[in-house]
């Protein structure tokens, strides 16, 4: 992203404001744009990638509870001229080595807690919370959610619903687990999200097809082989404290998601399933929590409903991703992100109820393979009854990859609403009226 504007950091003494020009070529990333906090009062680390979505929500939830902030990435910002040690170069894809920086950086500036806001941090703000004794899912737990098949593995154990799998690592592998499991089945990697390079296959043919897309892909030779479940599909977002996991939204998927990729749109809630069944989801949610012995933070997870059982799809020890967490807000409007920092922090988390009568996201889907020209009508999009924000997250000009090897949606809209039908044909509405423009000459 390229970026002019101002950055403000408050430092103990005063609050400094200083412009930052961004040269036309030199990507800036969101959290070099994003309200930096350094104060007086607790202070917490945040482990960020520099591709995420969500630096600016959980930097701008730091700033309203008035937190010292040391943000850690894994490349160096704009924010390293004026937050010095508070801004944290780590190999965040090397959680032991990151762990030893950040706990020697504690010596200097001992921090209250850690947390990491995307998948590719979790491991390490585990291993350097349990070091510091913070308080922290255990590691193992944690590692867990991070491999797909270590996930399969330990729900097994504890005799949870789940696909039938097999870790495979050829060709001859991905044959034998299709006769053994049957088609239709799922290819996917083991350390992947947002359904990157998970593939529907109908046959061992289409299977091995999938399997030589997904090592291109990754680089490796192992893919997880799983049964296709059919059925509606619901994400659950939870907050574990001291190993009570507190439910605070159930989203309905109401596009069904068939394959023979995985690409998620809407999200809306309240879930519109019978009370009883959303009952299930929640005690199924616990019974696979306690499974992984995870007991402290937040947990996104996915279910189905097939046959009458819930099915366990996924479950990452880290909340929504994407912009998606902006479709909901707590008591007085509190964000999703303060929610999780006050549970860190040990703050207290007084009211977890969602503060409109419905909301919901869309996830903004890349057609085709190209460069994205431009995307049009956007504020008629937003002049949508019910529309609270259309956000284009790619710029015109740069190239826009469909799963399932893209890693990025050209955006997000956010509706709220007296019910649930009402956003979801609000964020329908938006949608159809954007103009997406994408040369796929190239």
């Amino acid at each position: 992203m390229v970026t002019t504007g101002w950055l403000m950091v408050r430092t103990p003494a005063l609050l400094v404001g200083f412009a930052v020009w961004v040269n036309s070529g030199v990507e800036f990333s969101e959290f070099d744009a994003a309200w930096a906090i350094i104060g007086p009062m607790r202070r917490v680390v945040l482990l960020i990638p520099s591709a995420t979505y969500r630096a600016t929500d959980f930097v701008t939830a730091a700033t309203a509870l008035d937190l010292d902030l040391i943000v850690a990435s894994d490349r160096r910002s704009a924010l390293h001229a004026v937050m010095g040690e508070r801004a944290q170069v780590v190999p965040l894809d090397r959680p032991q080595q990151a762990a030893d920086q950040l706990v020697a950086l504690h010596e200097r500036l001992p921090f209250d807690a850690v947390l990491g806001v995307d998948d590719q941090g979790v491991l390490a703000a585990g291993e350097v919370a349990e070091r510091l004794g913070l308080p922290h899912a255990p590691t193992a737990a944690v590692a867990a959610t991070r491999n797909k098949h270590a996930l399969r593995e330990r729900l097994s154990a504890a005799g949870m619903t789940q696909p039938s799998f097999a870790l495979t690592s050829d060709d001859q592998g991905v044959a034998e687990a299709v006769e053994a499991i049957g088609a239709p089945c799922v290819l996917k990697p083991l350390d992947l999200s947002a359904s990157r390079g998970v593939i529907r296959a109908d046959s061992a043919r289409e299977a091995l097809a999938a399997a030589r897309r997904i090592r291109d892909l990754t680089g490796s030779p192992d893919i997880l082989v799983e049964s296709y479940v059919d059925g509606i599909e619901v994400a659950v977002e939870a907050l574990i404290s001291a190993g009570t996991t507190n439910t605070l939204a159930i989203f309905d998927k109401p596009d069904p998601l068939e394959g023979p990729y995985f690409e998620e749109t809407i999200y809306v809630t309240p879930s519109r399933l019978p009370s009883g069944v959303q009952r299930r989801i929640t005690d199924e949610l616990v019974r696979s929590v306690d499974a992984l012995e995870l007991n402290e933070g937040p947990v996104h997870a996915e279910f189905r409903m097939n046959g009458g059982e819930i099915v366990t799809l996924e479950l990452a020890a880290r909340s929504i991703g994407g912009l998606c967490s902006r479709a909901l807000r707590f008591g007085a409007g509190v964000s999703l992100e303060e929610l999780i920092l006050r549970h860190a922090l040990g703050l207290g988390v007084d009211d977890r109820r969602l503060d409109h009568c419905a909301s919901g996201v869309m996830m903004i889907p890349i057609p085709t393979r190209g460069t994205l020209v431009h995307v049009g009508d956007v504020e008629r999009a937003r002049a949508v009854d019910g529309i609270e924000g259309v956000e284009i997250t790619i710029p015109a000009g740069q190239p826009v990859v469909p799963l399932p090897e893209g890693d990025r949606y050209l955006g997000f809209i956010f509706a709220s609403g007296e019910a649930p039908g009402d956003v979801e044909a609000a964020l329908r509405r938006a949608h159809a009226l954007l103009d997406i423009n994408i040369d796929g000459s190239q």
